[in-house]
C-alpha cells in the first residue's frame, strides 16, 4: 500500500475544513481534482472516508482514524525536515502548543518572547484549549506538546512536570471575605463572581467543582484575561478566583487582598505533554528546556501514563 505526501496532506485539509472545496483551495487544487484525488484515496483503502451532502463533508470512522494517522504522519514529515534545517539546530522551525488558560495568557507570552527573540527563524501557533483537548491534540498530532494544569490521564503521553499552579480567591478590600485566612469553594458562591471568557479552561474547571457540590456559579461578568478580573473586583463588582502568581502581580498596583481556598484542587501541578520527547525537533526540545530547565532529554521527573 502506497500513500502520497501530498493525498494525505489534501486529506487533512478537507477533515479540517467544512466543505470539500475549502479544504482543497487550503491545498491549492480545483475542488475537481480533490474530489478525484480523495476517490483514489478510497478506492486504495477500499473504505469510504468521507459523507458528502448538500452541507458539505463529514468524515466517517474510518476517516477519522485516517486523520488521526495522516496528523502523525506529517508531523514526523516536519520533525524530519526541521532537523535537517540548518543542520538539525534549534534555529529555526515551527511549534504547535496547546495550553490552558493560565499558560496562554500569564507565564507562556513572557518564555516566548525571549525562546523567539533568539531565534529569529522559529513560528509558533500557540492555542488556548480545555484539558481534555490538550490530551487529545497532542496524541492525534495536532500539536506538538501541550501545557496543562491539575491531574492528567494521559495514556501514551509524556508527563513531565514544570511548577505548581495555586489557584486563590480575590475580593476588594473592605469585603465582608476580607479577614477571613482561608475560604471554601461552597462560601464563596453567596456573593457575585467575575470569571473569564467560556470556553476557558480555568471557567470549565470552576464550573465542573461547582456542579459536583450541587451549587450553581453566579456570574456578574466575564473578563478576558486576569487583568481585567482584577479591575472588576477592585471595583467592588465582584469578587475572583484566579492564580496566586496573577493576583500577587496585580495586587502590586490594585487594591486587593488575597484569600487561600481551602480546596484539595486548589493547588495544581503544571505538566507539559508530549508524545516522546527524544523525537522531538530541536526546536520543540530547545523550548521544553526553556520552560523546564531540568529536561535533559530524559524522563527527568516525569513519567509515562
Amino acid at each position: 500500500m502506497h500513500f502520497d505526501l501530498a493525498d494525505l496532506r489534501l486529506f487533512i485539509h478537507i477533515g479540517e475544513s467544512p466543505s470539500l472545496t475549502q479544504g482543497a483551495r487550503r491545498a491549492f487544487l480545483s475542488p475537481a481534482a480533490a474530489s478525484a484525488r480523495i476517490k483514489a484515496l478510497e478506492a486504495q483503502l477500499d473504505t469510504r472516508l468521507l459523507y458528502r451532502d448538500s452541507r458539505g463533508v463529514e468524515l466517517t470512522p474510518a476517516g477519522q482514524k485516517l486523520l488521526t494517522h495522516a496528523r502523525l504522519i506529517m508531523r514526523q514529515v516536519e520533525y524530519l525536515k526541521a532537523e535537517f534545517t540548518q543542520f538539525g539546530t534549534d534555529s529555526a522551525g515551527h511549534i504547535r502548543i496547546f495550553a490552558n488558560t493560565t499558560a496562554v495568557t500569564e507565564f507562556l507570552p513572557e518564555v516566548l518572547a525571549g525562546f523567539l527573540a533568539q531565534r529569529p527563524g522559529v513560528t509558533v501557533d500557540l492555542q488556548e484549549r480545555l484539558s481534555r483537548d490538550i490530551v487529545r491534540g497532542v496524541l492525534d498530532g495536532s500539536s506538538d506538546m501541550g501545557i496543562i494544569a491539575g491531574p492528567v490521564e494521559a495514556a501514551g503521553l509524556q508527563v513531565m512536570r514544570f511548577s505548581t499552579d495555586r489557584l486563590v480567591l480575590i475580593v476588594p478590600a473592605g469585603h465582608e471575605l476580607a479577614g477571613r485566612k482561608q475560604v471554601t469553594l461552597k462560601q464563596t458562591l453567596a456573593y457575585q463572581h467575575i470569571g473569564l471568557h467560556d470556553g476557558s479552561t480555568l471557567l470549565t474547571f470552576l464550573r465542573d467543582h461547582v456542579e459536583r457540590i450541587g451549587q450553581s456559579l453566579a456570574l456578574r461578568i466575564q473578563m478576558s484575561s486576569f487583568e481585567a478580573i482584577c479591575r472588576m473586583v477592585e471595583a467592588g463588582v465582584g469578587i475572583g478566583i484566579i492564580p496566586e502568581s496573577s493576583a500577587i502581580r496585580h495586587s502590586h498596583t490594585m487594591n486587593l487582598v488575597t484569600i487561600e481556598l481551602d480546596e484539595p484542587w486548589a493547588v495544581r501541578e503544571r505538566s507539559i505533554l508530549v508524545r516522546e520527547l527524544d523525537a522531538l525537533p530541536g526546536t520543540v526540545r530547545a523550548l521544553i528546556a526553556t520552560l523546564m530547565p531540568q529536561a535533559d532529554g530524559t524522563d527527568a521527573d516525569g513519567v509515562r501514563g
